[in-house]
């Protein structure tokens, strides 16, 4: 080695040997192949203890500036040197349960962001009062002990209240169960209920992550067609064992599940004791009448789970949500929280209380429900006056989307709107069945914006 190592400086002696030596690499000093002296030898001649320089050297080899080769010492790394893998093994002898190849993994990278995004069940991030959230975030002690499966007490009680008034569900605080989002209570309402073999019967079209959940427990998972009074009752299967539904505002079709289908659908639940899950996704958002009784307060037998969330309330990225069940059912669904993730995140669910307490979600619901109103309003108008001869419009009057049905398959519009800026889905993506239509979101779009991207769609129309 032909360069001159030095402790002279501040500083901790690793790192300065680290420094130093990664330095002479850079620079050309150490050659690629070039031998380094053994860690024994360099702290000897530096008068440290060994380990101080295998800290550097083991800094240096993770980096892949140093590779060490058996029984002959370590040694700058040059394009000779077969770098040691740092990925897990291949495991080519292991496999997922056979139902994992029909779940999609999940994108690794972010979607790209385009200029007019009308994806669905995306909220304003605008709207979000982030520096009064990050006020509330205050942890105001350090508990020893695990917490309470259920959530914090604060949590549980202002949520009780605010669905109390907001949506008219029955429920105190001992009924609600935080959880990770209405994904985490939809998976531990079928780790509770389903066995493997169970039929669990979804809408078509429906939430496609809902159907691969209940699929990935084992459970056959059928569709049940959607017209315009919600859920076809009589289209159940008597051996169901749970239904999933989106009442107040049904994804992605945005049509409420009438009153009179409501009743039905409980007596068949009664009759045939199965279990109703009641996903209440993005009701707080309406724009005309007040929505119908929820199927929680209509239950007189104890058959529905209700499920909530704020992800479209607030934010997606706070991973909040809950349920409500019958008591039968809360031992199990708090031992099945606790083995899942044991109570969350404390801090988090005591700002959301002081949020709700405090009277800001009902300030941000008001304030973001004009927004996305004149955006409803806005691309209604527009598609009613200058897409008629392509689509025809499912009636909606709440949450961050609506749906349209198509004259024909709208892949290739989808396909050349994208390449135009815009992003939308079909209506097929969500579907089970043949439905052609599409899905116009309007969280993520200013409202000055919407114009210019309905008029890219509408040559994607033409061009198509």
């Amino acid at each position: 080695m032909d360069f001159h190592v030095s402790l002279d400086g501040r500083g901790d002696r690793s790192s300065r040997i680290y420094r130093q030596l990664l330095d002479a690499i850079l620079d050309g000093r150490l050659r690629p192949g070039e031998r380094v002296p053994p860690t024994r030898e360099l702290g000897e001649r530096l008068g440290v203890a060994r380990n101080t320089v295998a800290v550097a050297y083991d800094r240096l080899t993770a980096e892949g500036f140093l590779v060490g080769r058996v029984g002959a010492g370590t040694y700058v790394y040059s394009d000779g040197d077969r770098p040691r893998s740092r990925r897990a093994p291949e495991g080519a002898d292991l496999r997922p349960r056979a139902v994992w190849a029909d779940v999609p993994e999940p994108p690794r990278d972010p979607p790209v962001a385009l200029p007019y995004d009308f994806s669905a069940g995306v909220p304003d991030v605008g709207l979000f009062p982030l520096t009064t959230w990050r006020g509330l975030l205050r942890p105001t002690s350090v508990e020893a002990d695990y917490g309470d499966p259920s959530g914090i007490p604060a949590l549980r009680a202002a949520i009780a209240r605010h669905i109390g008034v907001s949506r008219s569900v029955r429920a105190d605080a001992d009924d609600v169960l935080v959880t990770q989002g209405a994904q985490q209570a939809l998976d531990l309402v079928g780790r509770v209920l389903v066995e493997p073999g169970d039929r669990v019967a979804v809408e078509d079209p429906g939430y496609p992550v809902a159907r691969a959940l209940f699929r990935s427990l084992g459970a056959k998972v059928v569709g049940v067609p959607v017209d315009d009074e919600g859920l076809v009752v009589d289209a159940l299967p008597p051996s169901t064992r749970l239904v999933y539904t989106t009442p107040s505002h049904q994804f992605p079709l945005g049509t409420p599940m009438s009153l009179r289908r409501r009743t039905a659908l409980l007596d068949w639940a009664r009759r045939h004791g199965a279990v109703v899950v009641e996903d209440d996704y993005d009701s707080e958002f309406r724009y005309s009448d007040r929505p119908l009784e929820p199927l929680q307060s209509l239950d007189r037998a104890g058959r529905v789970v209700y499920v909530g969330s704020f992800s479209k309330t607030l934010l997606p990225t706070l991973r909040l949500g809950f349920l409500v069940a019958p008591a039968s059912l809360r031992p199990a669904l708090r031992a099945a929280k606790q083995l899942t993730d044991w109570h969350g995140d404390p801090i988090t669910q005591a700002a959301l209380a002081r949020f709700i307490d405090e009277g800001l979600l009902a300030r941000h619901v008001r304030k973001a429900t004009r927004v996305y109103a004149a955006r409803h309003e806005r691309i209604t108008a527009v598609l009613r006056s200058d897409f008629a001869d392509w689509l025809d419009i499912v009636p909606s009057a709440a949450g961050l989307h609506l749906a349209v049905r198509t004259k024909g398959d709208p892949d290739e519009v989808v396909r050349v709107a994208r390449s135009r800026g815009v992003a939308l889905r079909t209506l097929g993506s969500f579907a089970l069945s043949v439905h052609f239509g599409l899905v116009i979101g309007f969280g993520a779009i200013p409202l000055d914006r919407v114009d210019d991207g309905l008029r890219l769609l509408a040559d994607s129309f033409r061009q198509s």
